[in-house]
Parts: C-alpha cells; sequence; structure tokens
C-alpha cells in the first residue's frame, strides 16, 4: 500500500483522540499493507500539532488510575463445560485478558449461520461517538446480519452455550451479529466499549450500560489474512472455523482497558465469515 487516503487519515485522527500509542498504531497499519517508512511517518504526522492537543484530552479519563486487573468470570479450567459441550481452551493471555477457545461451535452449526445471514446482509455500522446513533464509517468494511436472542430453537441453544462459557448471565447478551468480509475487507483498530468522554455513549449505554467484554467466533477458516490482531500487544488470532476469541475489558471498578484496541486484519485471499456477541455489565433489554 503506497498511500495514506482519507479513510487511512480518519482512522489515525480517531485512535489519536481515543489515545492509542503510536507504536500500536504503527503496527496496525504494517499489518494492513503499509512499507513500514510510510506507517511511521503517518503516524507521526497525525500525532502532531491540535490532534495530538485533541488525544491529550480524550485520553484523560484514562490517565487518571491504571487499569486494575482482576479475574476473569470464565473458568480457569482447561477444558470449559459450556452448556451442551465441552469446549478446550488454546491459549490465554492476562493483560489484556485475551482467550482462545476451539470447537465452539460445530461445522453444522457454523454453515447453518452463514446460511441464515447470507442473504440479509448490510454494510455494518458503528456508534458514533458523538451522537450514539449507528454509523456507516470507512474504517468497517464488513457487512453483517442480527439475530436477537432467543430468534428460535437453534438461536437460543447457540445463546446459552455463549453465555455459558463467558460466564455472564444471557439477558446481559446483544442480539448475535452473523458479519461477512470479502477480499480486502477489514475492521481497522478500535475499541469494544464506547467511549465515557463521548457524548454518543450515554446514549448507547441507555440499555444494559457499558459494553464489558466481546467473543468473536470463526464461522469458516480463511485462506489468507483475516486474522484478529491486538496492535498494543503484538497477537493475532488467525479465524479457526468453529474456534472464538475472548476478551474482556471492563473490570469489576468500571475501569476500562486501553490494551484492548483490536481489528479484523484485511482478509486478503478468500473470505470470512465471523459470529460476534458483546456482554453488557447489566441485563440488556
Amino acid at each position: 500500500m503506497q498511500s495514506v487516503d482519507a479513510a487511512w487519515e480518519d482512522w489515525l485522527a480517531t485512535n489519536v483522540e481515543r489515545g492509542c500509542t503510536p507504536e500500536s498504531m504503527t503496527l496496525a497499519m504494517v499489518q494492513a499493507g503499509f512499507e513500514p517508512a510510510l506507517a511511521d511517518s503517518a503516524v507521526r504526522r497525525a500525532m502532531g500539532g491540535t490532534v495530538a492537543a485533541g488525544a491529550a484530552a480524550g485520553m484523560s479519563w484514562r490517565a487518571v488510575t491504571p487499569y486494575q486487573y482482576d479475574p476473569a468470570p470464565v473458568s480457569s479450567d482447561n477444558l470449559v463445560r459450556a452448556f451442551d459441550r465441552d469446549v478446550p481452551v488454546l491459549m490465554r493471555c492476562e493483560r489484556p485478558q485475551i482467550i482462545v477457545f476451539g470447537g465452539v461451535l460445530s461445522g453444522d452449526e457454523c454453515d447453518e449461520l452463514i446460511e441464515r445471514a447470507r442473504h440479509r446482509l448490510k454494510r455494518n455500522t458503528t456508534i458514533d461517538p458523538g451522537t450514539g446513533q449507528e454509523d456507516v464509517i470507512r474504517a468497517r468494511t464488513s457487512e453483517g446480519t442480527w439475530f436477537q436472542r432467543g430468534d428460535d430453537a437453534f438461536i437460543q441453544r447457540l445463546d446459552q452455550r455463549i453465555a455459558s462459557l463467558m460466564n455472564c448471565p444471557l439477558e446481559n447478551g446483544e442480539g448475535l451479529q452473523v458479519m461477512h468480509y470479502g477480499p480486502g475487507a477489514e475492521y481497522r483498530p478500535h475499541f469494544d466499549y464506547f467511549p465515557p468522554d463521548q457524548p454518543g455513549s450515554a446514549a448507547a449505554m441507555q440499555r444494559g450500560g457499558q459494553r464489558a467484554a466481546t467473543l468473536v467466533i470463526y464461522l469458516n477458516d480463511v485462506a489468507e489474512g483475516g486474522e484478529t490482531i491486538f496492535p498494543e500487544v503484538g497477537i493475532s488470532v488467525a479465524a479457526k472455523r468453529g474456534g472464538a476469541v475472548y476478551f474482556r475489558y471492563m473490570n469489576n471498578q468500571r475501569q476500562l482497558d486501553p490494551l484492548s484496541l483490536h481489528g479484523g486484519a484485511p482478509v486478503r485471499r478468500g473470505e470470512k465469515w465471523i459470529a460476534t456477541r458483546w456482554v453488557r455489565e447489566r441485563a440488556n433489554v
């Protein structure tokens, strides 16, 4: 990739305002295909002048006290009983709290979710931090659809399994979102929680409060690319059919973990299908 277009300029400005480190932004750009020197130059430019001043104000809520890691609610066993099946733990990271699972869904369940979603796909949106409304952004180039909790017996079984695996109340989960990434599609590094310093967050948290944790389930094997990346800590999780990655970013003190910055790397060959469950701090009704 040879040039930093307007979408990447927007991405840089947004992540500077969120207080992301220069190292994490540079790494994310290199993983997306930029030459290291070009990525470094773009990040340095974005960190200068008025943008940096805005970043200092935007990150002030995070700089008051360091994030305190407390025990995650997920079982510490290497094989977790999740409602109706045993799920193996493949990897754990303590800071940030990341767990990689194998076999959360069967191959048939993955195929059924894909087929149910295929003809309902729309361009994915994200929550505008200024207004709290859903909006299409250039940094997220996937398409998806939602299934309400307990939509039918099939979805209800998956809901119960996911809630059991994450060890959280079923009613705290948002609806299951199935997303499709074609060749070149990506979701540049971002946070799943609602930034407390942004006016739109209050509206987003009216139902269920703050987001506390995420589970991303991979519905197919990706030929090349499409990893879930955590650029602050240099972790990359490859998409493996039926597997999943869990990460927690709000502790019991309601602090938010800046190391949970993550993204969906560009799909370089093939396509990627995932199902995502976001969990709130209280019942999401």
